[in-house]
């Protein structure tokens, strides 16, 4: 895959045109003074990203890589016209490696080492929450995370009184309503079931959207048996939690967990147990599960995950900007909507600071939470994702003191009073090559429980 990660916001042929520019000033004898060029350029801001390059989710490291890269280049090119220069300055990504431990100390060093004001950060609630408790809000730093879902997050008492910790992927609460409500038959009436357990990795993400599901179901009459933790590490065997889940003869297994784990609980159920009867969730949403277990075992078993809608306008002009800029790719992987959303809300944030006419050493992580909502939230001139002159324009007004909203790829990025927002859902299908959409459930369409 390509990396079009820039040093100082800054490509190559940028930096070739720069200097050609100045070689032409010099043969005229002008010389610049570097104090009045210092105060034409805006500050240009340092920030990281933590990113599955390895690990359960691997597979995904690249398409969030480069959805943060496509909205930091839209933001530096309205920049230029808008302040004259980019604002964005180095980014430093880095591998997570999914889990928390890895992530934590790379976050540490783009904190003390490269000085960054915001992460994006991360997938994994288990990430986001270590890396948010450990590194970013004790450093004063912003945190958004892109594919960040545990209720947890809500209401880490770490972040308590310092609003730090913000995420454009909506809260597990509204998926655990959802997967419940399409288990027992409330949104695919001939898809139902009486009773259920879970298999979950041990960290926020499992265990919040595991608890958030079996209330779900058991309001809406199910029987939920058990709910079974494994560890974050890739297991030999998951024979034993298998077998645990098993216990009272459930309809369906729910699995908030990650495609590797997913892989080996399905073939351990089928192959040992002979059961084949499990509803999936946003993190096994992977063609790699399919291409593991196969297609007979898979096929036309369903599965709920956060998702744009595919027929929104922003969706489709962010998704068409992504696959121009990467045409390796032949379609988005889930949350790459939001990692651009993440990313884009970030620069917003920094395009209004440097509006307000702070310093370099005055743009920080607090500087920058404080103003995601004022550049994000309704009401205020829309600034749509992945449309260049719109995010340029978007710029300006920023500039010029009008307020903006900012309408995301993946949806709303109205930030709540938890830095949370609310997005539509989908139901998903597996067939023979991959997984296809059923509908979307629009997020004024969840209830409250």
């Amino acid at each position: 895959m390509r990396n079009n990660s820039t040093k100082g916001g800054f490509t190559r042929r940028h930096v070739i045109k720069v200097a050609g520019a100045s070689g032409a000033a010099a043969s005229f004898g002008l010389v610049l003074p570097s104090r009045l060029l210092a105060q034409d350029a805006p500050a240009q801001i340092p920030v990281g990203q933590l990113v599955p390059f390895t690990g359960s989710a691997a597979e995904f490291g690249t398409y969030y890589r480069d959805a943060a890269q496509l909205a930091f280049d839209q933001i530096n090119k309205a920049a230029e016209q808008v302040f004259g220069g980019p604002i964005i300055g180095p980014v430093i990504v880095a591998d997570s490696q999914t889990l928390p431990t890895p992530a934590v100390a790379a976050a540490r060093r783009m904190v003390e080492a490269d000085n960054v004001r915001a992460v994006i950060a991360a997938w994994s609630s288990g990430v986001t929450v270590a890396v948010a408790a450990s590194v970013t809000i004790p450093n004063g730093v912003l945190q958004v995370g892109n594919g960040t879902t545990s209720p947890l997050v809500s209401v880490l008492p770490e972040d308590e009184g310092e609003d730090l910790l913000f995420r454009t992927s909506p809260s597990d609460a509204l998926q655990g309503i959802i997967a419940g409500q399409l288990a027992r038959g409330e949104i695919i009436p001939d898809y139902k079931f009486e009773k259920a357990s879970s298999i979950y990795i041990n960290n926020p993400y499992g265990q919040g959207l595991s608890n958030a599901f079996a209330a779900a179901f058991t309001k809406r009459g199910g029987t939920m048996l058990a709910e079974v933790a494994h560890a974050e590490e890739v297991q030999a065997t998951y024979r034993s939690v298998v077998q645990a889940a098993l216990e009272g003869d459930p309809d369906v297994i729910l699995l908030p967990t990650y495609p590797a784990h997913t892989t080996a609980i399905i073939k351990e159920a089928r192959d040992n147990f002979g059961f084949n009867s499990f509803q999936f969730t946003d993190a096994n949403q992977s063609d790699d599960i399919l291409r593991a277990v196969g297609a007979d075992t898979m096929k036309g078993q369903l599965g709920t995950v956060p998702s744009a809608d595919p027929d929104s306008p922003t969706f489709q002009s962010m998704r068409a900007a992504f696959l121009e800029a990467y045409p390796e790719y032949q379609n988005l992987q889930p949350f790459t909507e939001t990692t651009y959303d993440a990313a884009l809300s970030i620069g917003l944030a920094m395009a209004k600071a440097v509006a307000d006419g702070l310093s370099a050493d005055e743009i920080d992580g607090k500087a920058l939470a404080s103003r995601l909502r004022d550049v994000n939230n309704a009401p205020g001139e829309r600034i749509l994702a992945g449309d260049q002159d719109s995010i340029t324009a978007g710029l300006q007004n920023i500039k010029d003191g009008v307020d903006t909203d900012y309408v995301g790829a993946g949806g709303s990025v109205d930030f709540d009073d938890n830095g949370d927002v609310k997005t539509p859902y989908e139901i998903y299908r597996w067939t023979d090559t991959t997984n296809e959409h059923v509908m979307i459930i629009a997020a004024e369409d969840i209830p409250d429980a």
